[in-house]
This record gives C-alpha cells, structure tokens and sequence, in this order.
C-alpha cells in the first residue's frame, strides 16, 4: 500500500536498473548487507534444527519446499517493496536524509504519504520483522547453544529440569534484545553492520553446504543438471562476492 502511495515511476525503475554505481564503497557495503540479510547463515541452521524438532520424515519433504518457495518469494516481495517506496520518495529529493532509527524512517516518508499513514506502514513492517525475529533468529541461535553443550532443547517439551537451561537461553535472548532496542542506540547502523557480517560468512557456510550436499547426502536427493548448475553457480557468485567484501569492510581496499 505504502508503495503505491509513493507512485514509483516505470523511468526510474529503468535508470535505477541500469546505473550501479560498483565503484561506490557505500553501494557496495550496501549491497552486501542485502545479500547478508536474503542468504543469512543462520536461517540454514535454523531449518535444519525445525525439521529435526518438527519431526518432518522423507513424505513432509514436498511441504517443507512448498513452504521455503512461499517464505522466499513473500520475505523478498517485502524487502523490494520497501526499498522501491524509499526510492520513489526520500530517493527522488536528492539530498541526505538521517534514517537511524525507526521514527527516522517513518518522518522521512511523511511529506509524500502522510504522517500517519507512514507511521502505520513503517510500524507494521518493522513489527512483523521482529516477531519473525522473535521467533526464528532467537530460537536459532539457542538451537545452536544447546546443540553444542548437549542440552535438551526441543519446543515440543513443556519445562522442565531437564530442559530449563534450553528455555532460559531462549528467554535471555529476548531480554537481551529488548535491552539493546531500550538503550536507544543507532539500530539501523547495527542491523547493517550485522547484516554485512552475514555476507562475510556466507562462504564458509556455503561452502560446507554444496560440500555436505554432494557427499552427504543419499544420490536420490541431490541435485541434478541444470538445477545443480544453477544453484552452485549462484552459490560461487554469492561466495566471491562475500569473500571480496572483507577487503572494504576492514579497509585494506
């Protein structure tokens, strides 16, 4: 709604497509936060720790796709959606506007959609990241402490003994969290930072990830063909690109 209210021009999805400024180290920090926040190393453990706890068997696997395809192409329709409604409104003015917190966003669109129903969009898209967040990055992460040290750690289990250290980790993740948004610091520099981190670690986790799938796994669910091709080749693409971006992040280029 909010990007329709911005009225895009068909122009300047052109231009934009056709002017990359590679050359731009802020671009390319940029860019390499998008791929960190589309391709994040995490959500690869956390589907693996959702299909063990979910107890999901070989005839839940055409679900399980049917899902992640519903998930990509929603998650990735938002992001594009709020970048385009960005670009058609703070983007057309030309000069430099603050976006480091939330209110920052919402005021920066309010001249071209209006101050409330800026105020609504901006909230609801940020509210619906956190719950995801809330759920998905937190528990993947306690997923994988508890992994690590051995602990019971599974949401089918109401608390117990055994697992109050699992449902601890989880809580203090959220604590934490909440802590850190409370402290009021600059939110968005860190989403972006983290999100870049993402990008530099995607080759390692990739990489275990094409190597796990043409050794690990029974030939009948590997992949084949022109699929194989395409996907290791995005793969490689993603990799390169995560490997070149330490060079700018730590400044040696």
């Amino acid at each position: 709604v909010a990007m329709f209210m911005a009225k895009p021009q068909p122009s300047d999805f052109v231009q934009g497509l056709t002017t990359v400024p590679w050359k731009n180290s802020s671009y390319l920090y940029l860019v390499a936060a998008n791929v960190g926040a589309v391709i994040m190393p995490w959500m690869i453990f956390y589907q693996q720790g959702a299909v063990i706890d979910k107890h999901l068997s070989k005839k839940d696997m055409p679900k399980e796709k049917h899902d992640t395809l519903v998930g990509t192409l929603l998650t990735q329709g938002i992001m594009i959606m709020f970048v385009v409604t960005f670009a058609a409104t703070v983007g057309v003015v030309g000069h430099h506007v603050s976006l480091g917190s939330v209110s920052d966003l919402a005021t920066a669109i309010s001249p071209y959609i209006g101050s409330t129903p800026a105020k609504i969009f901006t909230g609801l898209s940020l509210m619906g990241g956190s719950l995801v967040a809330a759920l998905v990055v937190a528990l993947a992460g306690t997923w994988g402490v508890t992994e690590v040290l051995n602990w019971r750690h599974s949401l089918n289990e109401r608390l117990n003994k055994s697992n109050v250290g699992f449902y601890t980790i989880y809580c203090l993740a959220h604590i934490i969290g909440a802590v850190i948004v409370l402290m009021n610091i600059d939110l968005v520099d860190i989403a972006v930072s983290v999100e870049v981190m993402n990008a530099l670690l995607l080759p390692i986790v990739l990489g275990f990830l094409l190597m796990l799938e043409a050794k690990a796994l029974p030939k009948e669910y590997r992949m084949h063909g022109l699929y194989r091709f395409f996907v290791t080749s995005a793969c490689l693409v993603v990799m390169i690109f995560g490997m070149y971006m330490v060079g700018p992040t730590l400044g040696i280029w």
